[in-house]
């Protein structure tokens, strides 16, 4: 399979061009164009209750599948929000983490579950107890809110990252979830509340908005607001 990201930076789009029998899996309305010979189906994916969990982590409950049936061709797929598409391979010997609303599209040897965070991570991260978890061999496309920058932690090395900001790190990268600043009433004073510290080796990867941010933003411009 090959592919190209096209317009790079805030409005990314995924060309994939499959040979006959091939095909990928992409999120749920992700599809943009595709040429005649590709059969598009809807998949859980994995049964009822992998689809459950994906939901618990922000993700759809049902996939959108690409096969090129009746010869090659070629698929156009795009992430909802505003952002980039980065591929990252996966050769199995690790998994991946990725925000809610993070997973794009993948190779048939890619799946995608949830995993479950402990109690003071869930309360604390913004991201709920679950987070989407991405796992097999083969290429995965990470979509985000504005662009992608990958910080590339050397062993031992450390890096804090606001929570809102985070797209995917591998679980290999230890991280814990604390206050911004030394107290409560500064962390909430500044703006950040909590973030996350990353210990390395290891690649995070990051985006240069926070959506959240961006919706407090567009919220003002809102009557009754």
């Amino acid at each position: 399979m090959k592919y190209d990201v096209l317009y790079e930076g805030a409005f990314a789009m995924l060309k994939v061009k499959l040979e006959r029998g091939e095909s990928v899996k992409a999120e749920m309305g992700a599809m943009v164009s595709m040429s005649p010979s590709i059969d598009l189906t809807g998949t859980v994916d994995g049964g009822i209750m992998r689809g459950l969990g994906r939901m618990l982590s922000g993700e759809k409950f049902f996939f959108q599948e690409l096969v090129a049936a009746r010869g090659g061709g070629e698929v156009l797929l795009a992430p909802t929000s505003m952002g980039d598409i980065q591929a990252v391979e996966l050769d199995g010997s690790y998994k991946l983490l990725v925000q809610k609303d993070g997973f794009l599209a993948g190779t048939s040897g890619i799946e995608v579950n949830t995993k479950m965070q402990n109690l003071s991570r869930g309360l604390l991260s913004g991201e709920g107890f679950f987070i989407v978890e991405i796992s097999g061999r083969g290429t995965v496309f990470i979509s985000s809110y504005g662009s992608i920058h990958a910080i590339n932690l050397a062993p031992g090395e450390e890096v804090i990252v606001d929570n809102g900001h985070l797209v995917a790190w591998p679980d290999y990268v230890q991280y814990n979830i604390e206050k911004a600043s030394k107290g409560w009433l500064n962390s909430i004073k500044s703006g950040e509340g909590v973030v996350c510290r990353f210990r390395g080796e290891g690649v995070v990867l990051i985006q240069t908005r926070n959506p959240k941010g961006f919706g407090s933003w567009v919220k003002q411009f809102l009557p009754g607001s």
